[in-house]
C-alpha cells in the first residue's frame, strides 16, 4: 500500500499502540477492527508521502524488499509487490490505492473496506472498479514465467559481469527504459532514460571500475533482481521487467535510505 517498508513499519507501530489501548471486550471482530485501524493510519501516511514526493530529487522508486523465494508461489501476491506494479499503484489516489489493495490482494469484503475508508459500500464498489480499470490499462501487457524472467536476469548479469557488450546489448529491448533513484544522495539520472543505446551508455558509465565489486542475483519484491556490493557496502539494487525474452525496464535504486531491508529475506503472506 505504501511502497516503503520503513513507512509500513511506522504504520504498524502506530496501529499496535492504538490496539494496545483498546478494551478488547468491546471489539466484536478483531480482524475487521485491525483492518480498519491499519487502513486509516496507512491512508494518512499515504497522503503525507504524496506531498513529500512532490519535492523528491529525481524519479521516485519503491523501496526494494528482499523476499523469500516462496513468495513467487502466490502469483497474485508476488505481482502485487513487484516494482512495476508498485509504480502503477503510485498513479492512483490514496483512496483508490487503498481500496484496490484491500480488495484485489486481500479480498476484504466491500462493507469492511467501506467502514475503513469512511465511504458507503456502493461508493467503494465504484472506487474499486475505477482503480481496477486504471491498473489494468497500465500494468505490463505480457506476463512471463518466473523461469523466463530468471533466465533473462542471469543472462543480463553474466553480460554485465564479463563486460560482454554484445550480449548486454542483446539482452535489452530496443525501447528499454531505465529509471534510477538516488534521492539526491547518490548519483543517478534525473529523468528516465529510453532506448537501448542510451541505456547501455548509462550502464557503462556507472559501472564501478575500482574496489571490490560483488554482484549477485537475489529475490527482490517477489522477482529476480541484481544486488551490487562495493567494498562490503551495499551500493545498488536493480530490478528488471521482462517481455519476450528481453529486458524492457530497469529500475535502479541507489538511495541509501531505501536499502535498509536487504539483509535478510522477508516472508510475505496474506
Amino acid at each position: 500500500m505504501l511502497g516503503s517498508a520503513a513507512d509500513a513499519e511506522d504504520v504498524l507501530q502506530e496501529a499496535w499502540l492504538r490496539w494496545a489501548e483498546v478494551d478488547l471486550a468491546g471489539v466484536r471482530d478483531h480482524r475487521a477492527y485491525l483492518v480498519r485501524v491499519v487502513t486509516r493510519v496507512g491512508l494518512n501516511r499515504l497522503r503525507t508521502l504524496a506531498r513529500r514526493r512532490e519535492t523528491y530529487v529525481g524519479p521516485w522508486l519503491p523501496e526494494p524488499l528482499l523476499t523469500a523465494p516462496d513468495v513467487a508461489e502466490d502469483v497474485e501476491l508476488a505481482d502485487s509487490v513487484s516494482t512495476a506494479m508498485l509504480l502503477v499503484l503510485e498513479t492512483l489516489s490514496p483512496t483508490e490505492r487503498t481500496v484496490f489493495v484491500l480488495r484485489e490482494v486481500f479480498d476484504v469484503p466491500y462493507d469492511e473496506i467501506a467502514a475503513a475508508v469512511d465511504k458507503s459500500p456502493a461508493a467503494v464498489r465504484q472506487v474499486a472498479h475505477r482503480a481496477r480499470g486504471h491498473v489494468e490499462a497500465r500494468r505490463p501487457r505480457v506476463q512471463v514465467s518466473r523461469d523466463e524472467q530468471r533466465a533473462v536476469v542471469e543472462r543480463f548479469l553474466a553480460a554485465a559481469a564479463t563486460g560482454d557488450l554484445g550480449s548486454l546489448l542483446e539482452a535489452l529491448a530496443p525501447d528499454v527504459v531505465l529509471t534510477s533513484d538516488g534521492g539526491g544522495l547518490r548519483s543517478a539520472a534525473l529523468r528516465p532514460i529510453t532506448g537501448r543505446d542510451k541505456v547501455l551508455r548509462f550502464l557503462l558509465g556507472v559501472m564501478p571500475t575500482e574496489g571490490d565489486v560483488q554482484v549477485d542475483a537475489v529475490e527482490v519484491n517477489g522477482a529476480p533482481a541484481l544486488r551490487f556490493v562495493i567494498d562490503a557496502v551495499l551500493d545498488t539494487v536493480a530490478t528488471v521487467s521482462v517481455e519476450d525474452g528481453s529486458v524492457t525496464g530497469i529500475y535502479v535504486v541507489r538511495n541509501p535510505e531505501k536499502l535498509g531491508h536487504l539483509d535478510g529475506p522477508v516472508r510475505l503472506a496474506r
